[in-house]
């Protein structure tokens, strides 16, 4: 009886051990954000970030559709084999603290979700423009490349 309850002792035991190396190997979700005083001091970045094969992840940037500046709803990727774009979605600016309306002209944000999807390398580009002929283009950009493992 003592020697099953041994065995059963180090049975628990590393499986708690093995468990604990797979979550710290757990891939945690790629999240970007940059803010509008991010893009004031720096318009155009260059970031480059790490994901695994199946991993799902998010770009978020600063949008103030007010100026009349917009971002692409669809990022230029590269390499569609490697990193694939999900979805788009535009937040509205946030009513300020008290239910009163945000101030006029603020900004709200847009997110891309992407994924990778195979072993790779590939760069996001966007480019904060006013699309209408002659308007300015990527006034603020971002080059985000991925490389997937």
């Amino acid at each position: 009886m003592l020697h099953l309850l041994k065995r059963t002792r180090v049975a628990v035991s590393l499986t708690v051990v093995l468990l604990g190396l797979v979550a710290c190997d757990a891939p945690k979700p790629v999240v970007l954000a940059v803010s509008c005083d991010a893009f004031s001091t720096r318009p155009h970045m260059e970031k480059t970030t790490d994901a695994r094969v199946g991993d799902s992840f998010t770009v978020t940037l600063c949008s103030n559709r007010t100026t009349g500046f917009l971002w692409p709803e669809a990022a230029q990727i590269s390499d569609t084999s490697v990193v694939q774009q999900l979805g788009h979605t535009f937040t509205a600016p946030q009513a300020a603290s008290g239910g009163t309306a945000p101030p006029v002209g603020a900004a709200g944000q847009e997110t891309w979700t992407l994924k990778a999807q195979n072993k790779g390398r590939a760069t996001i580009t966007l480019g904060y423009s006013r699309p209408w002929e002659g308007g300015e283009k990527n006034v603020w950009a971002l080059a985000l490349t991925v490389v997937v493992d």
